[in-house]
């Protein structure tokens, strides 16, 4: 029998769950009991409050991520902007804090299990650092966010990357479940779903595979252009600009800095040094510190890009300036709301 499990957390999306629930079911019942459909959570069985207006599902049992078969994660329902504590990015931050991360990286090594996530799920594994490098999808909005995190965003209805099957926004649930149906139980099976429900299936399953389609650059330059593209593109991304060396020294020191986020404050030690007008910059956070990418000096203020791992893996968008003994300025990754950064110079 194929098990498939349906993980909830406190905020899920109650469409992200109950579609790919119900397509599973009636494929249970259409084959003759065949599939194994439950609710489950990291901590076991409860009532989950999904994210549309507190209403509860009962999850019956606990997630088992050694357990051979289907394994969902649904994404979140919250407030789609600013960055207070019931918006989507505060919610699936804390789910990504629970036990479940540790037991969707457990279940993503195990040969014979398949994780399917909808919408913000692949979200919530790629802020917990378990999607590195791997293709994926997740809500329209979100997609900056996704690359941020070190996952390849591919602008698909469903994405197949082996054993990692994703969906874009909320109502790819039913095309994931449909697809995994067809995968484990055939085709009729999931025809029969198809005309029960009265829905087909929308798209074109992304996989890795065939002949990659020519970029729009690749049939409109030739290799001379591509070069003078690639020096000009050298040339805006470096380091040292015209009477800026002198400005950059304002930044140079070991500095304090606080970052507000949705999910708490961070505090971050940056060191600066500019030396021959190249810049260079590590930033500590508890025991892990990491260089600057791409450090830049534009109208006096520092840019630069850093890969942090805590409270979520994402690549971060600085922008600061400097004054005296003070720093100020912002954070960002992809769509979600700037966070601000203050600093004091201790050096």
């Amino acid at each position: 029998m194929q098990s498939v499990q349906i993980v909830l957390f406190d905020g899920f999306d109650l469409l992200d769950a109950i579609a790919p629930y119900e397509v599973f079911c009636a494929a249970e019942m259409l084959a003759g009991g065949v599939m194994n459909v439950e609710f489950v959570t990291a901590e076991g069985p409860r009532l989950v409050p999904s994210g549309i207006n507190g209403l509860k599902i009962e999850a019956s049992g606990t997630l088992n991520p050694e357990r051979a078969g289907i394994i969902v994660v649904p994404g979140a329902s919250g407030e789609v902007e600013g960055n207070g504590p019931q918006s989507i990015p505060a919610i699936l931050a804390r789910a990504m804090n629970t036990a479940l991360t540790g037991m969707m990286e457990q279940a993503l090594k195990q040969p014979d299990t398949i994780v399917a996530t909808v919408c913000g799920g692949s979200l919530l594994l790629a802020m917990g650092g378990l999607l590195e490098g791997r293709t994926v999808v997740t809500h329209h909005r979100g997609m900056d966010v996704l690359g941020a995190t070190g996952a390849i965003p591919v602008a698909a209805r469903v994405v197949d990357d082996g054993n990692l099957i994703s969906g874009g926004g909320v109502t790819s649930g039913l095309d994931v479940a449909l697809y995994l149906v067809e995968h484990e139980l055939g085709p009729r099976i999931a025809h029969a779903v198809e005309q029960l429900f009265e829905f087909e299936r929308r798209g074109t399953v992304w996989q890795p595979t065939g002949i990659a389609p020519r970029t729009h650059q690749e049939l409109t330059v030739d290799h001379d252009e591509t070069d003078m593209i690639d020096t000009k593109k050298t040339a805006a991304s470096g380091v040292t600009f015209h009477n800026q060396a002198t400005a950059s020294t304002v930044f140079d020191g070991d500095w304090d800095t606080t970052i507000a986020t949705p999910v708490g404050k961070l505090q971050v030690k940056l060191s600066i040094t500019t030396s021959n007008g190249i810049i260079q910059g590590r930033a500590t956070q508890g025991n892990e510190t990491v260089d600057f990418i791409n450090p830049v000096l534009r109208d006096n203020k520092l840019h630069w890009s850093l890969q942090i791992t805590k409270p979520m893996r994402l690549n971060l968008k600085f922008e600061v300036e400097a004054g005296g003994e003070d720093m100020t300025g912002i954070a960002k990754a992809g769509i979600l709301p700037a966070s601000k950064l203050t600093g004091k110079k201790v050096s």
